[in-house]
């Protein structure tokens, strides 16, 4: 097993998730941010069921880093209750989990 985790975050509009993976890549918390074209989520919300259009961003870094890229998507994000999910990289090309590393701010 790894260090590097794959961070998952919904976001309303293209707009938000690129704001909020510029943040993330500029202050070196996340390697890369790639995100999807609009996905259909469907959801449990204040006693209903919702459906909503939204960007998903999927956020590679390391664990230690994963409290203070909550606390910067929690600044930038609309949403009351963000998706922030953290899944491990178990395994992974030696050449990309080098980049991702020197991605990285220093450890």
């Amino acid at each position: 097993m790894t260090d590097k985790i794959v961070v998952f975050v919904t976001a309303g509009s293209r707009r938000e998730g690129r704001k909020i993976a510029k943040r993330l890549v500029g202050s070196r918390l996340a390697a890369c941010v790639n995100l999807t074209a609009p996905i259909e989520s469907i959801y449990g919300w204040k006693g209903k069921v919702e459906t909503s259009a939204e960007v998903l961003l999927i956020i590679k870094t390391r664990r230690e880093l994963f409290s203070r890229i909550e606390a910067e998507v929690r600044k930038l994000h609309a949403y009351t209750t963000p998706e922030i999910i953290c899944l491990p990289i178990i395994e992974g090309s030696a050449d990309y989990l080098k980049w991702l590393d020197d991605s990285l701010e220093a450890q």
